[in-house]
């Protein structure tokens, strides 16, 4: 034999006999991720501004701004 190293003769260490009798304490579960949210329900008055902003800023033609706004309770 060479080095520093006991032989067993195939049969485990003694620390590795340890090992096996003293089982590491399982693993805390990990928490499952956050579910997404819905968004908050708008307003219809907040829905209105943001239409009209869209309008404005040349997102929405006036045609679909009127349609849109048609779906708006007033």
């Amino acid at each position: 034999m060479t080095g520093n190293v006991d032989y067993y003769g195939g049969r485990f260490t003694p620390a590795q006999a340890y090992a096996v009798s003293h089982p590491p304490p399982p693993r805390p579960a990990t928490p499952a991720p956050p579910q997404p949210t819905a968004a908050p329900p708008r307003s219809d008055a907040s829905a209105l501004e943001a239409m009209q902003h869209l309008l404005d800023t040349g997102v929405l033609t006036k045609a679909e701004y009127d349609e849109l706004r048609a779906r708006v309770p007033a």
